[in-house]
């Protein structure tokens, strides 16, 4: 699947060794005089070595690698003791990262008759680490308007792909002075080619995949059809390497776990190649998801809303 994941220059790299332990979740090696990559598996992409090298030799890029695996993860630190596994799970909420924080901390309850330590010290020390202890169990999220952003921010690449959860005050419903309609917008990035299918924002959400000209088109397409979903946006006609969209698909299908699936397409013809895409990521993933297919007119109208 197509992630952030981190890139090592052996040309910069004097094998210092200073950013291995602070990959906290043990994906560094020294190897041959060389800092190497020796699990891409237990690479999360977050890029917390990077300002632990003094020769700038660990940057992030975007390519194909095998999905990252928390729970493997979390299995291999059993071994490593409370300081490790507790800098692990501080480090995935520090970066937003609750889902991932609430897969780690399952297994430690799971296996809590296994371990050589008592992991309620560890989730004590995670609860509490920083300010807002409610970050345990919530995402990074932008605020209303006016208030402060939060998200991933790697250092570098386009502020325009960087991952972040909405959270907006909902305005007082028995208020007759709003005339605005409101956003339904949860998450950003939402177009394709920047979204990372592993994201907090599609863990177990109804997705709503639509064209590029629906949300134009549809006069409700905010309160009537976004709302409560994560959103994904493509047009199958003017797109270019369409193919990487069949595997981000199924990687929510299958990693994310996606509760079901709208897709929203205009009337013309070349609008069909969305439905096209789920269907070939249905037929490669291992888990079977309802679909709901929703044609809309030019005029605004609805002209067929079924499941498929």
């Amino acid at each position: 699947m197509l992630r952030d994941i981190i890139k090592i220059d052996e040309n910069l790299c004097n094998g210092c060794g200073i950013c291995v332990p602070n990959c906290h979740e043990g994906a560094l090696q020294v190897i041959d005089g060389k800092v190497r990559l020796v699990s891409e598996l237990m690479c999360d992409g977050l890029g917390a070595c990077i300002g632990h090298c003094p020769e700038g030799a660990i940057t992030i890029e975007k390519r194909e690698a095998e999905p990252y695996n928390e729970t493997k993860v979390i299995e291999q630190m059993a071994a490593m003791g409370v300081n490790t596994i507790t800098a692990h799970l501080i480090h995935l909420k520090e970066h937003g990262e609750t889902a991932f924080l609430k897969e780690g901390v399952s297994w430690l309850k799971a296996n809590r008759d296994k371990l050589n330590f008592n992991p309620d010290e560890i989730f004590s020390k995670v609860h509490n680490h920083g300010q807002n202890n409610a970050a345990f169990a919530a995402p990074v999220t932008i605020a209303a308007a006016g208030s402060h952003q939060h998200g991933h921010n790697h250092g570098g690449g386009c502020p325009g792909s960087r991952e972040m959860v909405i959270e907006k005050a909902r305005a007082d419903q028995g208020s007759s002075t709003v005339t605005e309609q409101a956003s339904e917008l949860r998450q950003w990035p939402v177009q394709m080619h920047l979204l990372n299918p592993n994201a907090p924002y599609f863990r177990g959400a109804d997705l709503l995949l639509a064209a590029d000209c629906v949300a134009f088109s549809l006069g409700n397409f905010h309160s009537g059809w976004l709302k409560g979903k994560s959103l994904a946006i493509a047009c199958p006609k003017l797109d270019h390497g369409t193919e990487s969209y069949v595997e981000k698909l199924t990687a929510m299908i299958d990693i994310a776990r996606v509760n079901t699936i709208s897709v929203m397409m205009m009337e013309v013809p070349c609008c069909g190649g969305l439905m096209q895409m789920v269907k070939a990521a249905l037929s490669k993933s291992s888990r079977k998801v309802p679909v709901k297919q929703i044609i809309v007119g030019i005029n605004g109208s609805i002209l067929q809303e079924d499941w498929v």
